[in-house]
């Protein structure tokens, strides 16, 4: 469970620093965290710009695509903003199931990551 939190906690900080040129208003809730809310929800991030948020962004890790998260992604996808959920690169098909399964298709969009050490 450490290192999953510690995975997600990376994630979102390369997220913040990749999207503050796309966004100017980031709003974080790190796990466990409910400091920022959008509609008395609270997304792992809130993207905005002039006051308006545009989308809610979820991060998941292998361990934490379950069914209560699937849940979730539903709940976010109905407030009207744009749901983007950030899952491992190789877990993007799965995911892509998932949303289609669950009728999130055209409401959500998919983005990657991942972690890799090159060796010398």
């Amino acid at each position: 469970m450490e290192y999953e939190n510690f995975t997600h906690e990376i994630i979102l900080e390369r997220l913040r620093k990749k999207l503050s040129k796309n966004y100017k208003q980031i709003g974080i809730n790190k796990h466990g965290e409910q400091k920022i809310s959008y509609k008395d929800h609270y997304p792992d991030m809130i993207l905005g710009n002039h006051g308006m948020v545009l989308a809610l962004l979820e991060v998941e890790t292998e361990e934490s695509i379950s069914e209560k998260e699937i849940q979730r992604w539903k709940v976010f996808s109905k407030l009207g903003v744009k749901l983007i959920i950030m899952v491992p690169k190789n877990l993007k098909v799965k995911v892509t199931e998932l949303i289609w399964n669950n009728g999130l298709v055209g409401k959500t969009s998919i983005g990657t990551y991942e972690i890799a050490i090159q060796m010398p």
